[in-house]
């Protein structure tokens, strides 16, 4: 597994080494996964979180679609722990959370604008 790393701003990172086989790899994936609406994607428009689809519209469980969209990422064995926090002001979702992965545990947090 190799990712380029992201700076503070979620810009790609040049010059620096690249995150290889190792829990901040999987942490990023996660959230880069998060991140990227399903159909956002030209080349694939299946990739990403069904937040449109699934969390945002009428949906019985949303946890259950953000559940599967991390366990479903490159390198996670299991979800050791999940929470999620929304600020209505903002429309922001933060999704935090451990898992286990090929590389050991990973700790991974992440926002996600869910304005639309």
């Amino acid at each position: 597994m190799r990712y380029r790393p992201l700076s503070p701003n979620g810009d790609y990172t040049v010059g620096v080494p690249f995150l290889v086989d190792s829990p901040a790899c999987v942490a990023q994936a996660i959230s880069t996964r998060l991140k990227l609406w399903q159909g956002e994607w030209f080349l694939d428009t299946t990739a990403g979180t069904p937040w449109l689809q699934k969390i945002l519209a009428k949906s019985s469980n949303p946890e259950a679609y953000i559940r599967k969209a991390i366990l479903g990422t490159t390198g996670v064995l299991s979800l050791a722990s999940f929470s999620g926090s929304f600020v209505g002001d903002t429309r922001t979702l933060t999704v935090s959370g451990t898992v286990d992965s090929l590389f050991g545990q990973a700790q991974f947090s992440t926002s996600v604008n869910v304005t639309v």
